[in-house]
């Protein structure tokens, strides 16, 4: 199932690293910033998380909190978040239940071979927990800015 702006998010029932419980339902009347990842501490996706650590103050500003999710484990979540001191929250889901709920997890081509993957996409949730942007060309470099100009 696609996902499309005005559709209610699905919840994300999850624990970060330290085991607490994480759902979106109990950020009910926050803005969150949902993007998910391939992999931690490649090129790309280092750009991406260090980008929204650099704008992390403008995004809090605007109201959004910010969480990031791939299919790593919680350990190598731990190790990318302290090498690059992210001032956010990373989701593990090694099971790829967030992935596929969100519809982000699909076949993907590199160099000619199929495998499947999580698609880079970014879901901005409004307060009452409907998709209000769906970001699937992510820039990297520039993230926080395609995110604060909506």
């Amino acid at each position: 199932m696609k996902l499309k702006i005005g559709d209610k998010a699905p919840d994300i029932v999850s624990k970060d690293l330290q085991g607490n419980e994480v759902s979106l339902a109990s950020f009910k009347g926050k803005k969150i910033v949902l993007y998910f990842y391939p992999k931690d501490d490649t090129p790309t996706c280092t750009k991406q998380a260090c980008n929204l650590r650099d704008n992390h103050q403008q995004l809090l500003a605007a109201g959004y909190m910010v969480i990031g999710i791939s299919t790593d484990t919680s350990k190598s979540h731990e190790k990318f978040i302290k090498k690059y001191q992210l001032p956010f929250p990373l989701i593990a889901d090694p099971t790829k239940e967030i992935n596929e709920a969100y519809g982000v997890w699909a076949e993907k081509s590199m160099y000619g071979k199929t495998y499947m993957g999580t698609l880079r996409t970014t879901f901005v949730i409004n307060e009452e927990g409907y998709i209000e942007n769906i970001i699937e060309k992510v820039d990297s470099a520039n993230h926080s800015q395609q995110i604060l100009s909506v």
